[in-house]
């Protein structure tokens, strides 16, 4: 940005960023709407949000020339509006500092020792409730990052809380939510510094947004259905009426073909009725459920529902996936087939729950896998730096961490080379153990073993530890090398960084403010509870005696006149043990994250690498599966196809003696899916063979055309458990 000199882009934060090419410009939208010494006289399609370029470029030259009070630097374009004050400040210096920009009129900037405040009655500060959008317990004190609403006397937010639920409502729907006042709630927020964009709702502007609620469901769900219209097929007041959930409303059977009466009225889908076995509601009323054994006018059902305890089912099996087609491949002409020249007595359909919270899960998802999808398209232009020429190491299992450091210091190494692996302590290794796979699971390893070694600290959400020894041997420069070197050659992501570390990663140390869930030290953690939840002067005063030589030589000891001050206290305490004493540890570890160029897409695309590097990999469900291979089979033996994709369903809803992760083991050699993705990319072939066959050095699958299912996949457990049981041994 040029007149905050920042790479971030963070619209929650600084506006939306943007970029003219013709202009060699970038921009955050708040540090322009704020800066002191620039009006905009175009109009909305002129120049940058109706500021001409010849007036930005004006207000750059005049920041060029002022010193941020803040962080040292020129290029101070906002300055404090309050009479005699001379300060100035960049935009991202002034939130840091906690300084108040109003959104509105003049669009005037206070800074922190002038800022408005809200001023509170004697008996509302103190205590704490809930905080009616995060529903987490926001402190009634006077401070930055608690607002309370100035039209009921209960309610309280997170300032956070409050600007994510503006951003998202915009000016026709941001109110209070507790009582719903607008207009005083708004002029509130906007005088306290918070920015409501003038536009409609977020859920609004989707397109199509509520669609989906306007179709009532009408498909036949039945593994096997027996109408030959299909499962689409409707008629009401006969056997070829369609039956839906009572529960969901989101599965549907015909009467036919759950063996049901015209009568009966209580049907709930499998999903359903599992979800009350599990949690001890299920009533033992005989019920219709999809299918009963029952025989009725001769006609045997063709689908039996497994037992409430069935023995185990993955997760993914309570959202019963919708499998889609998957991509296929003719190999007559090596055109995709079409969906409907499948029978359509196979087709398997999305089912989406009406509920709100499988919703929101749903969205959370599908946001996650497109950040991946953009993570994966960034490492593979990484990875064209690494060339053909190999470099191998010797690794013992049994000690994966000083043979890693021994294979990554050898005077040959080269992140560049292409690696190869080799396990000295497996002296039977299987052939088909190629070296992509055994790459993968050398990296898998080795992430595993940094994430519970003494250079990290924390429970999931993991930050630096301080390490004498380590930063005596230089072992956090190697830790981020690894870590870098993994994620372009194929290796899985660590998945186990904490925001803070992320942030301090990608904004620098000092842009971060930690939280008390960083604190790893028990003790540590304890004492700033006592502190920040003191209730008075004098059990504060109290504490700190308590504690005066661990202020003291944590640097933090301040003289305390009022009981908010233990609130500027539990900050430098914060920031002092999760981040000013691991400094050092942080920035080497960053130098090795600079390692192929990872650290420098890290901060260009923040939000796409949170998803690996924050995120563990998805567990992995049969429409992950399904996405993943291209399948090339002739068009008469498009029957095997359903068989692989009923067949992925059974596994995941743990009907079978196989799990995902072992078929993919089976086919690639890994577990998981890199965050890079496979190269190649798999693919399955239908052949007239026996047994199915795994290819790793083409991540290739290989399955034997069948006349039933019931062979098919007799043939999948037997190949691909006795196939790993061997490896394992």
């Amino acid at each position: 940005c040029v007149l905050c000199g920042r790479t971030d882009d963070c619209p929650e934060k600084y506006g939306e960023k943007k970029t003219y090419v013709g202009y060699n410009l970038t921009v955050h939208y708040y540090c322009l709407l704020m800066s002191s010494g620039i009006w905009q006289r175009g109009e909305e399609d002129e120049g940058v949000y109706g500021f001409l370029i010849t007036d930005i470029r004006k207000e750059v030259n005049r920041a060029a020339k002022l010193t941020c009070n803040i962080c040292k630097k020129k290029g101070a374009s906002i300055g404090c509006v309050a009479p005699k004050c001379k300060r100035s400040y960049h935009f991202p210096c002034g939130i840091q500092r906690e300084c108040i920009f109003q959104f509105m009129e003049d669009f005037r900037s206070y800074c922190w020792e002038h800022k408005p405040v809200q001023t509170l009655m004697d008996k509302e500060s103190g205590g704490a409730s809930q905080c009616t959008i995060c529903l987490d317990l926001v402190d009634h004190i006077p401070a930055y990052t608690v607002l309370k609403g100035p039209c009921c006397k209960n309610a309280w937010f997170h300032r956070e809380c409050l600007q994510y639920q503006a951003l998202s409502a915009g000016i026709f729907f941001f109110r209070c939510t507790v009582c719903n006042n607008k207009d005083k709630f708004q002029k509130e927020m906007l005088r306290m510094g918070i920015y409501i964009p003038e536009r409609d709702a977020s859920w609004e502007l989707e397109e199509n947004a509520y669609q989906d609620l306007l179709q009532c469901y009408q498909h036949c769900d039945v593994k096997r259905c027996l109408c030959k219209e299909g499962r689409d097929y409707n008629e009401p007041d006969s056997k070829w009426e369609i039956k839906r959930c009572q529960c969901c409303g989101s599965r549907g059977t015909h009467l036919a073909c759950s063996c049901m009466k015209s009568w009966e009225e209580n049907w709930e889908c499998m999903e359903c009725r599992s979800i009350f076995a599990k949690s001890g509601k299920y009533s033992k009323q005989k019920k219709r459920s999809w299918a009963t054994s029952e025989n009725t006018n001769g006609t045997t059902c063709l689908l039996e529902e497994p037992s409430p305890k069935s023995p185990r089912q993955s997760s993914g099996s309570q959202r019963n996936f919708l499998l889609q087609s998957p991509k296929l491949m003719c190999q007559n002409n090596l055109s995709p087939c079409s969906h409907l020249e499948r029978p359509a007595s196979n087709r398997v359909m999305m089912s989406l729950s009406p509920l709100m919270s499988n919703r929101n899960w749903s969205l959370r998802q599908k946001h996650l896998k497109k950040r991946r999808r953009e993570v994966c398209n960034i490492l593979k232009e990484l990875k064209v730096q690494v060339n053909t020429k190999t470099t191998r190491l010797n690794i013992n299992t049994e000690n994966i961490w000083n043979s890693a450091l021994k294979g990554f210091r050898q005077r040959n190494f080269s992140p560049t080379n292409t690696i190869e692996i080799n396990f000295t302590n497996c002296k039977n290794r299987s052939k088909t153990d190629t070296s992509a796979a055994s790459r993968h699971q050398f990296f898998q390893l080795l992430m595993l073993h940094l994430q519970n070694s003494s250079l990290f600290e924390g429970s999931s959400a993991k930050n630096l530890s301080l390490d004498f020894q380590a930063v005596k041997e230089n072992l956090y420069f190697e830790a981020g090398k690894m870590i870098a070197v993994s994620l372009v050659h194929g290796g899985p992501s660590p998945g186990f960084f904490s925001k803070t570390l992320f942030n301090c990663l990608v904004y620098g140390p000092e842009n971060v403010k930690p939280t008390l869930e960083d604190v790893a030290d028990v003790d540590v953690a304890q004492t700033i509870k006592t502190i920040k939840y003191a209730n008075s002067l004098s059990s504060l005063q109290s504490t700190i005696h308590d504690c005066y030589e661990f202020l003291a030589a944590a640097g933090c000891l301040r003289p305390i006149t009022a009981l908010c001050d233990k609130n500027t206290l539990v900050n430098d305490i914060l920031f002092h043990h999760v981040i000013k004493r691991i400094i050092s540890p942080l920035e080497s570890f960053r130098q090795g994250l600079k390692t192929l160029g990872v650290l420098e897409k890290i901060q260009m695309h923040p939000v796409a690498f949170s998803s690996i590097l924050c995120h563990k990999p998805e567990r992995l469900s049969a429409e992950t599966i399904c996405e993943l291979f291209t399948i090339h089979s002739a068009v008469r033996e498009n029957k095997g196809v359903d068989f692989w994709m009923g067949y992925l369903q059974d596994v995941e809803s743990g009907e079978s003696v196989v799990t995902l992760e072992d078929i993919l083991l089976f086919i690639t050699g890994a577990s998981s899916i890199p965050s890079i993705g496979f190269d190649p990319e798999p693919t399955i072939k239908f052949l007239r063979i026996r047994y199915p066959i795994g290819n790793r050095l083409l991540n290739c699958l290989e399955l034997p055309i069948t006349k039933t299912y019931e062979q098919f996949k007799k043939k999948m457990e037997l190949t691909i458990r006795n196939t790993l049981k061997a490896e394992r041994e």
